[in-house]
């Protein structure tokens, strides 16, 4: 990547897609961030710089730098997503860490943060602006639909479909074959034997609808 990065959110998932991009030596322009209280905050040689909507450096993107959205609410993940789409007519790129393992034969989005030590295997499909942490596994022929979030060391086996929004917590097994519904949420731990309706949450192993 020739041009430098603006990372969306300067939060703990920000500061994550900084050290990304550094280890790949791409230059962070720097982060925008809503959280007053941040600007002018450093992480490293990095700094706030002010609001999402802060024309003077959004007008910076498509044309001298890239865009990276690094938030974990899915609801202001895909609203800045859709300025950036709208106003800037640009995708935000991948973050993938130096150590993740990413098949040639997978097919990945944009925006998506694929942390440490996360693999994914020979035609797996991860769609756009998700988030897949450290040491997370996305086995063969598995497909995550856009933003979906798939927790530490969490394991997607073979032929599982996550779908758009789903949320997998940290250390969950979905076995072979499993749908995981649009919006729906999975607690940490849990063990996913058979599908997941749309917009349910559910937990423990075997996972159990809850609420």
């Amino acid at each position: 990547m020739e041009n430098p990065v603006l990372i969306f959110g300067a939060g703990s998932l920000g500061v994550t897609a900084l050290d990304i991009f550094q280890r790949n030596a791409v230059v962070v322009y720097g982060f925008l961030d809503d959280n007053k209280q941040l600007h002018g905050k450093e992480f490293g040689d990095v700094s706030v710089l002010g609001d999402t909507d802060d024309d003077g450096f959004l007008k910076l993107i498509g044309h001298k730098c890239e865009a990276f959205v690094a938030l974990g609410d899915t609801r202001v993940r895909k609203k800045l997503t859709k300025m950036l789409n709208d106003r800037r007519h640009v995708q935000p790129v991948n973050a993938v860490h130096d150590t993740a393992v990413v098949s040639s034969l997978a097919a990945l989005g944009h925006g998506n943060l694929i942390a440490a030590r996360v693999v994914v295997n020979p035609f797996a499909e991860v769609g756009q602006h998700c988030i897949i942490q450290s040491g997370a596994v996305i086995d063969a022929q598995a497909r995550l639909g856009d933003f979906v979030h798939v927790g530490t060391g969490s394991f997607i086996n073979p032929g599982v479909t996550v779908e758009e929004g789903a949320f997998i917590g940290t250390g969950v097994t979905i076995v072979a074959g499993v749908t995981v519904g649009k919006n729906a949420r999975v607690g940490a731990g849990s063990v996913v034997v058979e599908n997941v309706a749309a917009g349910t949450t559910v937990f423990g192993n075997p996972a159990q609808k809850v609420g």
